[in-house]
């Protein structure tokens, strides 16, 4: 349950790129990007800032390790890395590219936020237990306040989606929808 946003809250928005959203995921990917959409118009009238990550692993050290799971081939087309037309970004938001499954690591998503004096963080995107877990792991580390707009988040299995809300979130955060973390802000 949200209990409260900070004044000086940052949207998170993670990995929502044509190579992710094309994949099958749990909830419809429309709905996702439509309350992507209308947390970004909350946070614009409210002149707080919107920060959309998109992930390009190609390269990276984790991606070259042992692993049970072998990892998918990593395309050298740009296009598959952009962030979705459908998404309403403006060049006045914050684009950060990261390389693993978390948006800190080796970016300057601290420094951008510590720059605005940000002292909590909404987060949406894909994927509910590894961009935006990852990403919200690190935050919470960090000492920021943390909301999902759990209807702005989705996975490629149900059963990490579930594991991720019930038992990792709640343990980083507070779980809500975008209309009641619209409402808080409004408050």
């Amino acid at each position: 349950m949200i209990t409260a946003i900070d004044k000086n809250t940052a949207l998170i928005l993670i990995d929502l790129q044509n190579s992710v959203i094309g994949l099958p995921v749990v909830h419809p990917i429309d709905e996702i990007l439509d309350n992507a959409n209308k947390l970004i118009a909350a946070f614009r009238e409210k002149n707080l800032p919107i920060i959309i990550v998109n992930v390009k692993p190609k390269d990276a050290a984790w991606i070259k390790s042992r692993k049970e799971v072998k990892m998918p081939p990593h395309s050298d087309d740009e296009n598959l890395y952009k962030i979705t037309d459908r998404l309403g970004t403006s060049s006045d938001d914050i684009f950060i590219t990261k390389h693993t499954w978390n948006a800190f690591f080796e970016t300057s998503l601290n420094d951008e936020l510590r720059d605005r004096d940000i002292t909590g963080i909404v987060f949406g995107g894909v994927s509910t237990s590894i961009g935006v877990e990852g990403t919200a792991r690190a935050a919470s580390e960090l000492g920021y306040n943390i909301s999902f707009a759990i209807d702005a988040i989705t996975d490629r299995t149900k059963e990490a989606h579930e594991r991720s809300v019930q038992f990792i979130y709640p343990r980083l955060g507070e779980i809500g929808n975008t209309q009641e973390i619209i409402q808080m802000m409004n408050k």
